[in-house]
């Protein structure tokens, strides 16, 4: 009895603290909401702190954002639309002054548009791109929005010091003495609170198992989420220096589905275990997509700038990996296309996992890549049986028996097909144009690449 008296009056103070902060300035809040217990507990306690306040004293926007990477965990995605809408709701039945918004990566730096259309490898922990593009990056405009439209904001956080002790020794760095604000790392005008920084994994549960949602949701059943789980959540990640301290969201049952971050995908396996037998597809695409990064014959030797490099030393000194090549990249998006195909989401319905933005992205970046036959339509309606609303403007540069021309062209002189494809390429986006002063400079740029550097290029001077 006198600990829960003392969780109470934790939770007092904590709402007490928001209510102070709230009314302190008048600079808007920007929430950060994943799913997950912390950013619950912290929404929640936000909520009750501004219902409590008089109607004239609440004075100033509160936006709660989350992240939706365009591969999030099925399950966990619809929760959160459906989350965000109750909030919504109730926020204008109780005159909050409340909104809920989702922010999403720009199409050309989705996860797939990435892989199948750049050629990115996917994620590892010593190149993970995908953090900054699909979440920090979203999270960012969002901010810098509003940044433009007050002059400054407040990021609230659900972070917590107890959570690891990196993430204790970021707080502290980015921690003003005497201060309740913190530092944001990379935005100048926005200052980051974090209510329940002090607050142990005992004390959300706690509070979410005792204190029932404003907004209608069940917080037994996520703690049930939780339960026989080693992962925890993915947190909306807006600072550089937190995301480094996060780790990999691969083990959460919070995060992407498409994570190979980590080793194994325990969340998206535990959800299997416990009946949701329909994801077992995208567990087996995740798993194939993991085990076919490192495969020398699906990667291109040099990198996306051009340049070749070498891993090891001495005799162990081996070419490096570059992107996915083009074949590869055909072969993830049939793959991708007939997991589609067999995944069936029992809430919404057939579940996309690409989106049509995407495809018809991917398409454009492939052709200016080198696939003159305009292969990802065919390969849609091969997979789906279905057309898309293709551009007519994008159709085939050439017809395939001009390409095998081009083939035996480059054959007999000794001349790289795929510099041969850049050439064109590039020529062919200045097409139009009355003045091309970038055009040499750009025939410059490919030449000058690795191409060089296997000899591929005979009589070429600078």
């Amino acid at each position: 009895m006198i600990l829960g008296t003392k969780k109470n009056e934790m939770i007092e103070d904590t709402i007490d603290s928001i209510q102070s902060m709230y009314l302190m300035d008048s600079l808007p809040w920007v929430v950060g909401f994943s799913g997950g217990k912390d950013s619950t507990a912290l929404t929640q306690l936000i909520f009750e702190a501004v219902d409590r306040l008089p109607a004239e004293k609440r004075h100033k926007k509160i936006y709660i954002i989350s992240s939706d990477t365009l591969v999030e965990t099925p399950l966990i995605i619809s929760s959160i639309n459906k989350t965000l809408i109750r909030i919504q709701e109730k926020a204008l039945e109780r005159d909050l002054p409340i909104e809920s918004h989702k922010v999403k990566p720009e199409i050309e730096n989705s996860f797939w548009s990435s892989i199948i259309g750049k050629g990115y490898p996917s994620p590892r922990q010593k190149f993970r791109w995908c953090t900054d593009r699909m979440k920090i990056d979203p999270a960012n405009r969002f901010i810098k929005d509003k940044v433009d439209h007050f002059g400054e904001v407040v990021m609230v956080l659900g972070v917590r010091a107890d959570e690891s002790a990196t993430r204790a020794q970021v707080i502290d760095s980015h921690s003003i003495e005497g201060k309740t604000l913190m530092r944001h790392s990379t935005l100048s005008n926005a200052f980051v609170y974090a209510p329940i920084k002090h607050f142990t994994t005992d004390d959300i549960w706690m509070y979410l198992r005792n204190e029932p949602s404003p907004w209608g949701n069940n917080n037994h059943e996520l703690y049930a989420l939780y339960q026989n789980s080693s992962g925890g959540e993915c947190p909306l990640v807006v600072d550089k220096d937190i995301k480094e301290s996060a780790g990999s969201c691969g083990n959460s049952r919070f995060g992407c589905w498409t994570c190979t971050v980590v080793s194994e995908d325990k969340a998206l396996r535990g959800f299997i275990e416990t009946g949701e037998e329909w994801l077992r597809p995208l567990l087996e695409f995740r798993d194939w997509l993991s085990d076919i990064r490192d495969k020398r014959e699906y990667r291109e030797e040099h990198r996306m700038d051009g340049g070749i490099y070498f891993t090891g030393q001495g005799d162990e000194r081996e070419l490096g990996l570059g992107p996915f090549t083009l074949e590869a990249r055909r072969m993830i998006l049939t793959r991708l296309l007939e997991t589609q195909r067999k995944v069936a989401n029992p809430f919404d319905g057939e579940y996309k996992l690409i989106l049509e933005e995407e495809l018809k992205h991917i398409r454009r970046v492939w052709i200016d890549d080198g696939d003159w036959t305009d292969s990802l339509p065919d390969i849609y309606h091969g997979v789906t049986g279905e057309e898309l609303d293709w551009e007519y403007d994008d159709r085939a540069m050439f017809e395939d028996d001009q390409i095998t021309d081009l083939e035996l062209l480059c054959e007999e002189n000794n001349v790289s097909l795929k510099l041969l494809k850049k050439l064109i390429n590039t020529e062919k986006n200045y097409s139009g144009y009355r003045v091309r002063r970038g055009l040499i400079q750009e025939f410059n740029k490919i030449l000058n690449q690795d191409w060089l550097h296997y000899g591929k290029v005979e009589g070429y001077k600078e």
